[in-house]
């Protein structure tokens, strides 16, 4: 048994993979149970997912509307929100954003949050690939708003 043979036989125990032939070992990192396990414990795993993480418009301040009664839920959130960040770029920008408000968070921010969940839930399997063959070359896009 050749070296590569026991590499591909370790992580086909390991992780659930395909083997796509020899030296072929694309890896595609997703985080499908973590973010399904938020939308549990956040109670929208029967709610409507949505096309698009944020309002276009929406501006977010530190002071607009009603003070949370419970901030350690929406605390909590963020803190799960980062770490999935890992795996889901999409969404870095807003997490961050939202995260600037755990302090003080008021119902907005929570409004805001609960809406990056429905975008979470409409592709929560949605993550990185990471091809075997790469030529190293970054490939970026941006909106110019």
């Amino acid at each position: 048994m050749t070296k590569i043979q026991r590499v591909k036989d370790y992580l086909l125990q390991q992780f659930r993979i395909k083997d796509l032939g020899e030296y072929a070992l694309d890896i595609y990192m997703s985080q499908r149970t973590y973010a399904l396990d938020i939308l549990q414990d956040t109670g929208l795993t029967g709610a409507c997912p949505d096309k698009f993480p944020m309002e276009q418009y929406l501006k977010l301040t530190p002071d607009d509307g009603e003070l949370l009664k419970d901030p350690v839920k929406y605390r909590r959130l963020m803190g799960r929100l980062i770490y999935l960040t890992v795996t889901r770029p999409d969404i870095a920008f807003l997490i961050r954003t939202l995260s600037q408000y755990i302090q003080d968070p008021h119902k907005p921010h929570w409004d805001a949050a609960i809406q990056v969940l429905k975008y979470i839930k409409g592709s929560p399997g949605q993550g990185l690939l990471l091809p075997s063959e790469n030529n190293l070359t970054l490939t970026a896009y941006c909106d110019s708003d």
